[in-house]
Parts: structure tokens; C-alpha cells; sequence
């Protein structure tokens, strides 16, 4: 007898379902959150199992990475998808969600979610923080502007120079002779010179582990994109193989257009925004670059400016960013470089 299982996970506990292949419920419990104990419980009440299902979340990486290491056959699903199937019930419980999540098991009718590797994991950590630490900055920045309006001071363009040491000397020279000013802006300096090493930090960090990787230097021969872009796009693809097709990253990464068709009804609508949305205003700048600040033309640069001419810039630079995605996924499952013309091209 086949068995499938289906998980509702939470932060302290999980609530488990066992069904046959002929969809009846043969046991149901609540477990700690925890993948031995997880595993010892199906063990205990049915043995082996055909498949384990659960959907996507906080603690799905972690989950589905302990699981598969201990042998069991766990799937993560598309959250998004399972809802419509969870939904369709009247009352909502954990309970009522394993059991439907088991009957997806069963069903196969559920688009599995790629898990990243560690490796992936990590890059996305200080991308993250190197991210976080720029918003700080930022937020300051705007803070101190705001405040400085209401007393008629405005502040002068930065230099980006010396972890823009500018803005804080003029910050700084702005407050003096007010105590409440410049105990105020004693903390936002203090705080913004703080963001701005570690962001440096950070940035050093990455840019060391772009000059290391083979893979992010023949990404970086595509104009318009630079370390940061490259590793970006190597944490958020993880494996260049999991793509039917090179073009299908444009669609992963929410830069196609949405299609509506019903009977006489056909349109396609604007883009989809799925995805990482991070990597989607990455590619967004790139193409920027690539339009107006790349000085060497190339056939994208030529494609990309003729397009702007013809549909406005920023349809040509949203076309032009998924473009970039998909000349990066060629590059990296082809092993080789961009080719600035034509003759360059592989045949």
C-alpha cells in the first residue's frame, strides 16, 4: 500500500496527514517542528511513505534540507498554487490544510519548489545585508535633509568618496550652534558612518568573491552588468539547468507580460513582477547602463536603443533587462563569453 503525507508547518508545531492511494485518511497528529521527530512519527504510525509534501515558507529551506538529508522524500510545493486548492474548503484549520496538502501528494496536481543550495544561501546573505546596510544610509540621509528644510539649511550634492564622509561633514557644520540639532544629528552621523564602513565592508567582501568565480567574470562581459549584478543572478538561478529553456528566466524573474484569454478575449497586460524582486531592479539598472552609459555598441546595445526609439525607454529598458537574464543564462550554461558582434556569435 502506497502512503503520501502532507505537512502544515508552523513555527512550534506540525500537523501531519497520512492518506492511502485511494485518498482516505488513515492517520492524523500534531508533532514538534522538529525532521527527526517528523520522521519518527510517520515511521511509527504507517512505515514507509510514497511522498511527503509541504508547502513553501520561512522554515521550508531548512525543513526540506533536514529532511532529505535524514532520506526522506519531501517535496515543497508553490505555496501560491496550494492555496487554491486550500482555499476551496470551507473551514480553515491546520488540521483540514495537511489533509488537503496530502491529497496533493497523492494527486501530483502541485509545481515543486527549487530548493537553493547552501552555497546559494550564503551569497544571498551578504547581498542581503550589503542591500539592508544602503537603505540605512539612505533613510538617513533623507531623514537629516528633511529636518535641516524646516530651519531653511540644505544640504549639497555627496561625493561618493571616502564612504561619503561629505555628507557627514556638512551635517555636521549644518548643526552647529543649536544644542538640539546637534545632539540629533551627533546620532545620525554616528549611526550613518557605522552603515556606510559595513556596507563598504560587505562590498569588498563580494567584490573578492566575484574576482574568485570564473562563473561571475564571463557574466560580467555582458555590458551593463557588474559583480554585484552577476552574483545576484548566480544566487537567485542556483543551477542553470533547472530551465527548459534559456528564455524561461524571463518569465521567473517577472519581466513577461501577463495574458488574459477567455472564449473572444485575448490580451496581454503588463509584466508579471513574480519572482525576486531584488534581481528584477538589478536587471532594471543594467539595462539602464547598457542603454545610455555603455559607449560600445554591441547587437543588444543596438537592439535596446531602437527599441527605445521606437516603443519609449522604459518599455525598451524592461525588455532589455529581460534580455540581459537570458544572454547571462546562455553565457552560463554555454561556458563561454559575450560576443560584442555578430562574427563573435557560436554558430
Amino acid at each position: 500500500m502506497k502512503y503520501y503525507v502532507g505537512l502544515d508547518v508552523s513555527l512550534e508545531e506540525i500537523s501531519i496527514c497520512v492518506i492511502d492511494a485511494d485518498g482516505s485518511v488513515i492517520t492524523e497528529g500534531k508533532v514538534a517542528t522538529a525532521p527527526p521527530e517528523i520522521l519518527s512519527w510517520i515511521e511509527c504510525k504507517v512505515g514507509p511513505v510514497e511522498r511527503i509534501v509541504h508547502e513553501s515558507g520561512p522554515l521550508s529551506i531548512w525543513l526540506t534540507r533536514e529532511l532529505v538529508a535524514l532520506g526522506a522524500p519531501i517535496v515543497c510545493i508553490d505555496a501560491r498554487a496550494a492555496h487554491k486548492a486550500l482555499s476551496a474548503r470551507m473551514n480553515k484549520s491546520d488540521r483540514a490544510d495537511a489533509e488537503a496538502l496530502a491529497q496533493l501528494s497523492r494527486t501530483g496536481w502541485y509545481r515543486e519548489v527549487h530548493i537553493k543550495s547552501e552555497a546559494s544561501d550564503h551569497l544571498r546573505l551578504l547581498l542581503g545585508a550589503r542591500e539592508r546596510m544602503i537603505r540605512v544610509r539612505k533613510d538617513i540621509e533623507a531623514q537629516a535633509r528633511g529636518v535641516l528644510k524646516t530651519y531653511g539649511i540644505r544640504l549639497g550634492p555627496v561625493s561618493q568618496r571616502h564612504e561619503r564622509i561629505s555628507f557627514r561633514d556638512q551635517l555636521r557644520a549644518a548643526a552647529l550652534g543649536d544644542p538640539i540639532i546637534e545632539s540629533v544629528t551627533a546620532s545620525l552621523i554616528a549611526v550613518h558612518a557605522v552603515a556606510c564602513a559595513e556596507a563598504a565592508a560587505i562590498e569588498d567582501e563580494l567584490l573578492a568573491i566575484a574576482r574568485d568565480s570564473s562563473l561571475a567574470r564571463r557574466l560580467m562581459t555582458v555590458p551593463g552588468v557588474g559583480p554585484i549584478v552577476a552574483l545576484n543572478f548566480i544566487a537567485c538561478v542556483d543551477d542553470a539547468s533547472r530551465f527548459a529553456k534559456v528564455t524561461d528566466v524571463g518569465a521567473y524573474l517577472g519581466l513577461t507580460p501577463r495574458r488574459y484569454q477567455s472564449g473572444e478575449i485575448d490580451y496581454s497586460g503588463r509584466i508579471s513582477k513574480r519572482g525576486d524582486g531584488a534581481m528584477r531592479t538589478l536587471l532594471f539598472e543594467a539595462a539602464n547602463v547598457l542603454i545610455t552609459r555603455v559607449r560600445r555598441f554591441s547587437p543588444l546595445k543596438s537592439w535596446a536603443v531602437r527599441l527605445a526609439a521606437r516603443k519609449g525607454f522604459k518599455k525598451a529598458a524592461v525588455a532589455a533587462a529581460r534580455k540581459i537574464a537570458v544572454v547571462m543564462l546562455r553565457l552560463w550554461r554555454d561556458d563561454t563569453t559575450f560576443a560584442w558582434s555578430k562574427e563573435e556569435m557560436p554558430a
